[in-house]
């Protein structure tokens, strides 16, 4: 994408065609390294009950594996929203030393903590959006999934939202009585920048806008932050959809047959069509810290 194209996108306050989001929230909270996790996990779900959003939460095993992680991940069920597979030890499919077995493992292990949850589905979220390496690992994991009754859990939107998390307790560590509101702008318009992206490429790919699913982290910046990502996509005309009418969405149904698989499904769409000029935006370091250092955040 040329820089002055993405920018006159970013530019603009409503794109024209009907636009809906779904909301997942990726990896838990975990309360032995995490003092604030029981604060963060409620103010997420105060976020999503005050404004009427089902959501869907995709902990990794290790990360919620004591009882007080997850009783945080049951309040998610007792609220409504789902609880998807993330694996248990979030392992990269991609990396050469995870193979294909012990990934399917790790699924499993996952499952048998969590799969007694009111709200569980066996949805997986693969852990970085990796979703092999190799055509034997990519196509091995779609027939085990097939075989054991799983669907994929993709995104549309793939966010930077950790590392904006990192930079703002970072920054409000060294700025503890700062007005947090020139942080607030900086993230909301990192989130609407990603949604356009992908919007306008899904467009001229697929010659319309799929029912889009935005991939979000349980974190600090979620917790101070969600009422407002809500209200801003609303105000600009989107609509909240559940996780699940967003995955109904034919788009989330596509196997393309890329290596690396995974990422976004509308940037693997693009690349396995060569499609000029695409590129990684989840590339923190190439296209978040410039912004974030210039406004000394």
């Amino acid at each position: 994408m040329k820089r002055w194209w993405l920018g006159l996108l970013l530019a603009l306050p409503i794109v024209a065609a009907a636009q809906s989001l779904a909301l997942t929230f990726d990896d838990g909270l975990d309360p032995r390294t995490q003092p604030q996790a029981a604060q963060w996990n409620a103010a997420i779900l105060q976020a999503l009950d005050e404004a009427r959003v089902q959501a869907m939460l995709f902990p990794a095993g290790k990360v919620v594996d004591s009882p007080e992680g997850m009783a945080l991940v049951a309040a998610w069920s007792e609220r409504g929203h789902g609880i998807g597979n993330h694996t248990y030890s979030h392992r990269s499919l991609a990396s050469p030393r995870v193979s294909l077995p012990a990934f399917t493992a790790d699924v499993q292990a996952a499952e048998a903590l969590l799969g007694h949850l009111p709200g569980w589905t066996r949805r997986l979220r693969f852990p970085y959006l990796k979703e092999g390496d190799t055509a034997d690992k990519r196509d091995g994991v779609r027939d085990w999934m097939a075989l054991h009754g799983y669907q994929s859990a993709p995104v549309s939107v793939d966010t930077s939202d950790w590392y904006y998390n990192e930079r703002f307790v970072a920054w409000r560590a060294r700025h503890p009585k700062a007005d947090i509101g020139k942080f607030r702008e900086a993230y909301l318009a990192h989130l609407w920048g990603r949604a356009l992206y992908y919007d306008a490429l899904a467009q001229r790919l697929l010659g319309r806008s799929p029912r889009h699913v935005m991939l979000l982290h349980t974190s600090e910046i979620n917790a101070t932050f969600l009422p407002d990502v809500i209200r801003m996509f609303r105000q600009r005309g989107w609509t909240i959809v559940t996780p699940e009418e967003a995955f109904d969405d034919p788009l989330y149904r596509r196997h393309i047959d890329s290596l690396p698989a995974g990422e976004s499904v509308i940037w693997a769409v693009a690349k396995r069509a060569k499609r000029p000029g695409l590129r990684y935006p989840a590339e923190d370091a190439v296209y978040e810290k410039p912004k974030l250092d210039r406004l000394g955040l």
